[in-house]
């Protein structure tokens, strides 16, 4: 027998605040028209006054509790994937810890940006298959409207805010890829190309900062690298993609996901896609289409689910998983 780390639960959560294309044309040079054909994105979600990343992990957590059957009492470990925690310390993790009322079990935060999540996942699939956890709330969850340059037309309309979150619980399995749960993991980072997307700001400026990005730079790492960690996972599995009955990458450019499909040779009526609903929510991105690709109907129990990532660092990965 195999001890696996299974989905039990999925929810997200989005702030009420939407923000179309439209909105941006008084700000800066561009168009909706100008947005949609270079991003896909048609609107995108952003906090109100006083709402915070930890607001929305916890609304995120509390849906994938419920989709659960669970409580914050049958929680073993709360993992939130971020780069906009609430404050530089303590974690967003137990902040939400203590607004979902947990008094046992621990908390932290991961770091990779936008492949934050699937660093956070690989972490929480440690935990359970080692002992350590049987049950962890992994969350996404991002504020990225307050690292916003709202001059700079090439970064400020691509990005949203929000969160999703799973509940991973320890299931044993045969030892089979017919297993549900955590299949295979493959993880990446690469410090040498840090100044092509960064936060000019931390403690070490005393100031929040705002993102940079060399968009051609990240384009191109994000295509070749995308496709390459999740080919290395099925690799693991002795799978490719035509195994593979959905993808759900990070949702940051539809350009990016039409072309890491086409070099995993997945169809895009194989491919979850919510980019045009929430632009780029960073580590938020994979849960929050996880959760919507459910309930819509796309993934069911028994699916074979890639997700894959980049984020600055440069940090990429990906994880397979049977839903």
């Amino acid at each position: 027998m195999t001890i696996r780390a299974v989905v039990k639960g999925v929810g997200h959560y989005l702030p009420e605040r939407v923000v179309p294309n439209s909105k941006f044309e008084a700000i800066v040079e561009t168009s909706d028209e100008w947005i949609r054909s270079r991003s896909g994105i048609e609107r995108r979600h952003f906090v109100a006054e006083g709402q915070t990343t930890s607001d929305l992990g916890t609304r995120a957590a509390q849906a994938a509790l419920a989709d659960a059957g669970l409580t914050a009492d049958d929680i073993d470990a709360v993992i939130v994937a971020t780069s906009t925690a609430d404050l530089t310390f303590p974690s967003a993790a137990t902040m939400v810890q203590a607004q979902l009322g947990m008094t046992h079990g621990f908390a932290f935060d991961v770091q990779a940006v936008c492949a934050g999540f699937v660093f956070a996942l690989t972490n929480a699939n440690a935990l359970i298959i080692s002992g350590a956890a049987r049950r962890v709330l992994v969350i996404g969850a991002e504020t990225f409207s307050r690292l916003m340059d709202w001059t700079d037309r090439g970064t400020c309309v691509l990005f949203g805010d929000g969160a999703g979150a799973l509940v991973l619980e320890a299931a044993t399995g045969d030892g089979t890829n017919a297993d549900r749960g955590i299949l295979a993991t493959d993880l990446h980072s690469d410090g040498r190309h840090k100044d092509i997307l960064y936060v000019d700001g931390g403690v070490s400026t005393g100031t929040t900062g705002h993102l940079r990005m060399e968009g051609k730079e990240v384009f191109r790492h994000a295509v070749e690298k995308l496709a390459e960690t999740a080919h290395a996972s099925l690799a693991k599995l002795g799978m490719s993609g035509e195994d593979v009955d959905w993808i759900v990458p990070h949702q940051a450019n539809i350009r990016i996901i039409e072309a890491t499909a086409k070099r995993m040779q997945v169809p895009m009526d194989r491919v979850v896609v919510t980019v045009q609903d929430h632009g780029n929510t960073s580590a938020a991105s994979i849960p929050l289409a996880l959760s919507v690709g459910k309930a819509r109907g796309q993934i069911k129990p028994g699916d074979l689910v890639v997700t894959e990532a980049i984020g600055g660092g440069l940090a990429w990965g990906s994880v397979v998983l049977r839903w």
